[in-house]
């Protein structure tokens, strides 16, 4: 699953290439993942024009002319990729970024003006877009009960009062929830608590407001920095220009570093698990107390 950073590089390259641009034809090659009748397209999508492009989350947002949205998210092994006067591919590595379209992991086809198409393609096919007017997007359940973006205004607030409801909850779990805080994922979230020197099964009620928003601010420091760097990738995310992020190779302390010394202490990373999923601390760093 991408996490918030590598949502973000794909809505910057996509807003370079598209905006501006007109849906001349639209194409669906799988019902799953875009359902709608082809008279609604015609009605609602066809012909419009694209303004923006915008990111709730590890969703994207397409916002047309015509106060109708495409709500696009990308789940497992997502691609959005243009063709045409310019050419880019991004998301999952697979040969689709850089061959040719559509091919068997192609689910759904814009032609857009200028003689370019945006093919999204999904080899799994859990991802999906949904065409909804723009006023309606913020209505979606689950963007309701979405936590805070990582920068906005007084974050560290919003967060501590989100993650005090949660008092007996370890504290990975809890920064996972995307009601809590939007977009952090693992492998931020180890990141984050190996900054604030937090052993991820710390129960919430034993922490300090100062230790959480130790956590707030190392989340929105890191995702920050992996931004610029072009995302995480692990192996499966690649920034907008086709080329894969150096987050993980250049900067990560200890996510998937086990073995390694800690770059604070230089005691062995180790692995273990919290709340089924895989966690890297290190142990002197991040006692439980």
């Amino acid at each position: 699953m991408p996490e918030l950073p590598e949502v973000e590089t794909v809505r910057r390259g996509l807003n370079k290439l598209i905006i501006g641009r007109k849906i001349l034809d639209v194409e669906i090659l799988n019902e799953k993942s875009f359902s709608f009748a082809g008279s609604f397209l015609a009605k609602n999508v066809i012909g419009a024009k694209i303004t923006i492009v915008r990111r709730r989350g590890k969703v994207l947002i397409i916002d047309l002319d015509n106060n109708f949205s495409l709500v696009i998210h990308l789940k497992m092994t997502g691609q959005m990729v243009v063709r045409g006067d310019k050419e880019w591919g991004a998301g999952h590595p697979t040969n689709s970024l850089i061959g040719r379209l559509p091919d068997k992991s192609t689910r759904v086809i814009f032609s857009l003006r200028g003689d370019a198409k945006l093919f999204f393609n999904d080899q799994r096919k859990f991802g999906w877009i949904k065409l909804l007017p723009t006023n309606e997007v913020d209505k979606i359940k689950f963007l309701v009960e979405m936590g805070p973006e990582p920068w906005e205004e007084k974050i560290d607030e919003k967060f501590t009062k989100n993650v005090r409801r949660h008092g007996n909850s370890m504290i990975k779990s809890i920064i996972l929830n995307q009601s809590v805080i939007a977009g952090i994922g693992n492998i931020y979230a180890d990141e984050s608590l190996w900054m604030a020197k937090i052993h991820p099964k710390t129960r919430v009620k034993n922490l300090p407001d100062k230790k959480l928003k130790e956590i707030c601010h190392a989340a929105g420091e890191i995702m920050q920095k992996s931004i610029d760097s072009g995302g995480s990738t692990m192996q499966t995310y690649v920034r907008a220009d086709g080329t894969r992020g150096d987050y993980l190779e250049k900067f990560a302390n200890v996510f998937n570093r086990q073995g390694q010394p800690c770059p604070r202490c230089k005691t062995l990373i180790i692995k273990i698990k919290v709340a089924g999923r895989g966690t890297h601390i290190c142990p002197k760093c991040q006692k439980l107390s």
